[in-house]
């Protein structure tokens, strides 16, 4: 093994724009699957059967299918129909839609874990649905949802390299590519693993942080007040003046 070929490969800008594209991947699959996953949450709690068919179906259908299988088949059958896209969107969709199904799975189990009673109290505060869901629900349903979300991110930078058998040039596949020139398969791929536990210890790093920035704050000797008294502070008349 050269460690200095390794380090070269590190710093070469093949590399590097193949490590920002996984990154870039990650994320924007990622933010698009949360949005995804919470509108099909939302939807599942309506109670009007049409619509509960249908975000069974897309849980079916993506969850019972490979993701492999959605990014091909979006990329190379949707031109059939006239769909024409670039190999990047095509692999942004098929993630997004892929991670929506299980993050709806998620979200809705986190939202499902806060307690009727509060939101009856809530509204019996005189706050609105939506106030009663931003104030109340979400904050409490965030905390539980972020573990399984933070294995969801992690879980989704590996998935990102499935996207190179659309040629979209991800850190993976520029790895296979360089080692192919010169059968330096073992450097190449040291240092393509290097970029990918770089970019998964960012990801456990931001979810410690946000996990902590969630936990309720303890002052010494005093418990920390309730969701519902934080809130009837916010929607006294006091508070509003």
């Amino acid at each position: 093994m050269s460690f200095e070929l390794i380090y070269q490969y590190l710093v070469s800008q093949s590399f590097l724009s193949g490590a920002w594209m996984t990154l870039l991947i990650t994320v924007v699959s990622l933010l698009c699957g949360v949005v995804v996953g919470l509108f099909i949450a939302m939807l599942q709690s309506l109670k009007f059967p049409p619509i509960q068919w249908l975000t069974l179906f897309y849980l079916w259908l993506f969850r019972g299918t490979p993701v492999l299988f959605q990014i091909i088949f979006i990329y190379n059958v949707l031109p059939t129909f006239g769909i024409r896209l670039s190999a990047f969107l095509s692999a942004v969709i098929a993630l997004s839609l892929n991670e929506g199904a299980y993050m709806a799975e998620i979200i809705r189990s986190g939202l499902q874990a806060v307690r009727k009673g509060q939101r009856t109290a809530g509204l019996a505060l005189g706050m609105t649905r939506a106030k009663v869901l931003r104030y109340i629900v979400l904050p409490q349903a965030a905390r539980i949802v972020l573990p399984p979300m933070g294995n969801q991110t992690i879980g989704m930078l590996k998935t990102s390299a499935l996207v190179s058998v659309i040629a979209v040039e991800e850190l993976l596949l520029v790895a296979n590519q360089t080692a192919s020139a010169d059968f330096r398969y073992l450097e190449a791929l040291t240092a393509a693993g290097l970029y990918y536990l770089l970019l998964t210890s960012i990801f456990i790093t931001g979810q410690y942080l946000m996990e902590r920035s969630l936990e309720p704050k303890k002052r010494r000797g005093v418990a920390p007040p309730s969701m519902l008294s934080r809130i009837r502070g916010r929607t006294s008349p006091a508070a509003d003046n």
